[in-house]
């Protein structure tokens, strides 16, 4: 599989064949995604490869209440969850979620309400203790600490790809976090950092949506001209 047609197709997948992925073949996808970088190579990375119906049926319940409040603030026009947001718009959108969740339950119920039926389900935590937070001291929301986790989450999906997997990288679950450790036996210098499912895919993504770089880009400063292609 060439490289820069994985990069272009490997997108968020929550529709799976049931069939069962095999045990070698998720051996391989980690054993290659372990080679992702991180902080001074300390691979702070911890994964727990969920089976039992019981504790898969409880992270699903766990996931559900997020989901409802993400469609709520989507319903509302806001960035779900944003650091930087309009608080009391939120109160009011958060405070519709139970009403999207009884509308939910009265139909078949799609990815989040079907959660503990996907082939393989993997919960991504993060050591804080090998992490090098470097804005842990500013005055803002703190993030960089996830650049020694994610490219390990990101590896899993590409590596995924090469078996012919497809699969989503989701943290819906993570504002019920005491409660997925406790469900979970995680020690509390551990973060939950994302819940990864992998599965032979319903459809392959081949032709996602994404900015050009002029729309994320500047040259020198962050008003500056956008960096464009020679010759544009």
């Amino acid at each position: 599989m060439e490289l820069l047609d994985v990069l272009r197709t490997t997108g968020a997948v929550r529709a799976f064949r049931p069939d069962p992925v095999p045990d070698d073949v998720l051996y391989r996808v980690l054993d290659n995604a372990r080679f992702a970088p991180s902080g001074g190579n300390r691979q702070g990375w911890h994964l727990i490869v969920v089976r039992d119906p019981a504790v898969r049926a409880g992270l699903r319940d766990l996931y559900l209440p997020g989901w409802y409040e993400y469609l709520a603030e989507r319903a509302a026009g806001l960035v779900p969850f944003a650091p930087i947001t309009d608080e009391a718009a939120e109160e009011r959108a958060l405070a519709q979620a139970q009403a999207i969740a009884q509308t939910a339950a009265q139909g078949q119920g799609g990815f989040a309400e079907h959660l503990d039926e996907v082939p393989v389900m993997l919960v991504l935590l993060a050591d804080l203790r090998a992490l090098a937070a470097m804005d842990k001291n500013l005055p803002r929301y703190t993030l960089v600490g996830g650049a020694s986790i994610y490219p390990f989450a990101w590896s899993i999906l590409l590596a995924a790809r090469e078996e012919g997997l497809a699969g989503v990288i989701t943290t819906m679950p993570i504002p019920r976090e005491p409660a997925v450790k406790a469900l979970l036996h995680v020690p509390d210098e551990f973060a939950v950092a994302a819940l990864i499912v992998l599965g032979a895919p319903l459809k392959q993504p081949r032709k996602l949506t994404r900015n050009p770089v002029e729309s994320f880009t500047a040259v020198d400063r962050f008003d500056g001209q956008p960096f464009v292609a020679p010759g544009a």
